[in-house]
């Protein structure tokens, strides 16, 4: 295996005294594990961070072995991290994206919806202006896993929260019933903080 293509860091785990196994989210390739060396050290630290658009290189030698990864930041998501509301919603999307998709499945359609959002995310005034998108993406997300659910057409942060709230069983049961790490604590987060909103 032989990869370098731009990826969303969407989790990130130590290994080792110094090194972390990354989540990395491509459009062709889908999920990717990999072995990151130094990924603690001072020069990736800010690399790693979940949410972060890095340029990766991956390799490894058969498809039974984790495989290696080499990182450039391309676009950062840490300024963000400092305020409440963006953090939580980084924090969450990145957390339910690497718990619910498998490996090596491509999703393009998840891969872009992912980036936009982040995008959204970091560049709307408020979350009036991203909430309606976090809801969209929870909603595409199970009906690429095949769970079913239309695009929904959602007018404001009103209509985003009470979609948000329906996804949230579904999500639970179908998505996130496997999972060892309680994942949906990082939701309970941002919808307290989203309804503190409204």
């Amino acid at each position: 295996m032989h990869l370098r293509a731009p990826a969303i860091l969407i989790a990130a785990r130590p290994h080792g005294e110094t090194a972390i196994i990354a989540r990395l989210l491509t459009e062709e390739s889908g999920v990717v594990a990999a072995y990151v060396a130094g990924g603690r050290g001072r020069q990736l630290r800010p690399v790693v961070i979940p949410g972060n658009l890095v340029e990766a290189e991956i390799r490894a030698k058969s498809d039974s072995q984790l495989p290696f990864a080499r990182l450039e930041l391309a676009q950062s998501r840490g300024p963000w991290l400092t305020e409440p509301l963006p953090a939580a919603a980084i924090a969450w999307t990145c957390a339910l994206t690497a718990s619910a998709l498998p490996e090596r499945n491509p999703y393009p359609s998840l891969y872009r919806a992912l980036a936009a959002l982040l995008d959204a995310v970091c560049n709307a005034p408020s979350a009036r202006g991203w909430a309606p998108a976090l809801a969209s993406y929870e909603v595409l997300l199970l009906r690429e896993l095949g769970y079913g659910g239309a695009k929904p057409e959602i007018a404001g942060l009103d209509e985003a929260l009470e979609i948000l709230r329906e996804n949230e069983g579904q999500i639970a049961r179908y998505l996130l019933a496997d999972t060892r790490v309680d994942v949906l604590a990082a939701r309970a987060l941002l919808m307290q903080r989203l309804e503190r909103m409204a």
